[in-house]
């Protein structure tokens, strides 16, 4: 690609892909600025690599991959400031139309808890879970075997599960 035409181009699959770097950041951090950071920093990341990008990849995969990268080391330097917020969103857990909101209200915030206790990988393994991602597409993005993907989220949901059980009792 030439010099003058790759800022563009760069662009274009920025703005196209946006909702995933904003759903990533949204899942690592609870703090704005926060926030503000990790979408820039991942954004850099993808400028730095754009000259590697591998074709044989879709954009949306080569994205969510440098993204949770970026958002899992920037969790590990935050973490001890304590200004991370529980990995996923209300926004995520759009529920509309149920009779029982309370309750559905309570199930997801003990979710986001449980899925906050989480290791990173288990924690961005759920991210791309809950956007319905494929486990080929998963196995792309996080960089491990389909077997593994399907493997570890069997064990999340156990550990979530159990964790939903004690709650019962």
């Amino acid at each position: 690609m030439t010099k003058n035409l790759k800022p563009d181009i760069f662009l274009s699959v920025i703005e196209t892909n946006k909702g995933i770097i904003y759903k990533v950041a949204n899942s690592y951090c609870k703090d704005t600025e926060d926030r503000q950071d990790l979408v820039q920093e991942i954004v850099l990341k993808l400028w730095k690599s754009f000259d590697s990008y591998d074709e044989s990849f879709r954009h949306s995969t080569w994205i969510y991959r440098i993204a949770l990268n970026t958002a899992i080391s920037f969790y590990r330097k935050e973490k001890s400031r304590k200004d991370i917020a529980n990995p996923f969103s209300e926004s995520l857990f759009n529920i509309a139309d149920i009779d029982n909101k309370k309750q559905i209200e309570e199930s997801t915030a003990f979710l986001n808890q449980f899925i906050s206790e989480l290791k990173e990988l288990d924690k961005a393994l759920m991210l791309l879970y809950l956007e319905e991602k494929s486990h080929k597409e998963m196995a792309e993005i996080i960089g491990i075997t389909e077997t593994n993907v399907a493997t570890k989220i069997g064990r999340i949901k156990t550990i979530l599960k159990h964790k939903f059980s004690q709650l019962s009792n």
